[in-house]
């Protein structure tokens, strides 16, 4: 252990394999190695490293398990990286109110495990669920294939402890399920992915769990027909509490990565999940496959939970399988109109086919949010060149569609060049002055969002 930085009381670390680990996230962004690691217990352990920042001229980069696509945890400048990965305890579940309080660390799948055991639910499901946790998921306002019917992490985060960037504490929202009095500061520190203060105690709202499940698979031959199906299936009423779409590319990327048995001479599929009274989901259920049975959409029913399983493991090895495809892969979270979701499929396919750069397509279409992967070789130079040209040209299609340019993955370092895209000056300078009031300095994840 270097002596280069000492906080009494606090494990840090400055040797470079222990930086290393910490210079990267899942995104593309640069790795950048941070001026040391600390691994802080508590809230006052939290305290004592962000106010010895703010005094010695460095800064914060808080960290969950770097599962983020957006560069937002990846050190700039001098800075420490704080690692919540000890501090993951539930410290509370209070089932009389429907509330948990946990700290930052824990993952988002053990938290969803805990409260299903009691027969309770928490419902933001972000595809890596099994490693990241609950406070990057504040951190970034994470979504999930379950928030075309629930809604994100905002909607469940209750109250907020966290830490300030002169190392004070405060404490925003509380236990009551209503509140209105003065400015809602948690709302402020969900997504904003660590550049106003650090969240080191979480109090979240818990749902009952659902009492059954029906899952489908539907296939098309079309791809703008599985598009039309999203919207047709909304507009008749039903809420199903998923429907995630592949297209074609993606599907092949599967088979090819870890075969499941997923038809290869399809166009698209909705993998569609109806939960609630078994009465009420079996009548949706007859009345979605009506609806896709008119668009020409072949229905199979998962006959049971190993089936599900089965489905849903497909569904999330979608992002290791295309590296196999591509070195690299340019990610980006658009999200549009739910009734837009048939165009916008369309212009990304011819965007691919004029372009000679595979553009493959997945995600959340029952809300509008299509993660688009352009797929590109960084060791060709002209390659990777075009497939970033292409990124600005996504977002412009998005725009004109009446979206945005993130859904859930934030903005980072990523998408800060593209910003002014779609928030504009005076939008902008407000968000900036947040920012000023909060963090003078520019200690807290510097050049993340604003660049």
């Amino acid at each position: 252990m270097s002596n280069f930085i000492q906080i009494p009381g606090i494990e840090i670390s400055t040797e470079k394999e222990d930086l290393a680990c910490y210079s990267f996230d899942a995104s593309a962004a640069e790795m950048s190695l941070p001026q040391a690691v600390a691994w802080p217990r508590n809230t006052d352990a939290v305290s004592k490293i962000i106010k010895y920042a703010n005094e010695n001229g460095l800064s914060i980069v808080s960290r969950g398990a770097g599962t983020g696509m957006a560069g937002a945890s990846v050190p700039q400048g001098r800075c420490i990286v704080l690692s919540f990965e000890k501090m993951k305890k539930i410290l509370d579940i209070d089932t009389r109110n429907m509330t948990a309080v946990v700290e930052p660390g824990i993952i988002n799948g053990k938290l969803q495990k805990e409260l299903e055991y009691l027969g309770f639910f928490y419902p933001p499901d972000p595809a890596s669920l099994n490693t990241c946790t609950i406070g990057g998921n504040v951190a970034t306002n994470a979504g999930g294939p379950r928030a075309l019917k629930y809604g994100v992490t905002r909607d469940y985060v209750m109250g907020i402890e966290a830490v300030m960037p002169d190392g004070t504490v405060i404490s925003t929202g509380g236990k009551t399920h209503k509140r209105a009095v003065g400015y809602d500061l948690k709302d402020l520190l969900v997504g904003s992915e660590g550049t106003l203060a650090v969240s080191t105690r979480i109090r979240l709202k818990m749902l009952p769990l659902p009492e059954d499940l029906i899952t489908l698979l539907v296939l098309f031959h079309d791809l703008e027909s599985s598009g039309l199906a999203v919207s047709k299936i909304i507009s008749a009423k039903i809420i199903p509490r998923t429907m995630e779409l592949l297209d074609k590319s993606s599907i092949e990327a599967i088979e090819n990565y870890n075969p499941t048995g997923l038809p290869s001479d399809i166009e698209a599929l909705l993998l569609i999940e109806l939960d609630g009274y078994p009465a009420t989901i079996k009548k949706e259920a007859e009345r979605v496959v009506d609806i896709c049975s008119t668009l020409r959409g072949e229905v199979i029913v998962a006959e049971d939970h190993i089936a599900r399983e089965r489905l849903w493991e497909a569904r999330r090895s979608i992002s290791p399988a295309l590296y196999h495809i591509k070195p690299t892969k340019i990610n980006e979270d658009i999200v549009v109109p739910r009734d837009k979701v048939p165009v916008v499929l369309v212009e990304l396919r011819k965007l691919s086919e004029s372009s000679g750069i595979k553009i493959i397509n997945f995600g959340h279409a029952g809300d509008g949010n299509i993660h688009v992967n352009v797929m590109v070789d960084i060791r060709d130079e002209e390659e990777h060149r075009k497939g970033r040209e292409l990124v600005k040209k996504i977002f412009e299609i998005t725009l004109r569609l009446g979206g945005s340019i993130s859904g859930e993955h934030g903005i980072g370092t990523m998408k800060a060049p593209y910003l002014g895209m779609e928030i504009k000056d005076r939008e902008l300078g407000l968000m900036r002055g947040i920012k000023e009031v909060f963090d003078p300095k520019g200690i807290m994840n510097p050049g993340k969002i604003f660049g």
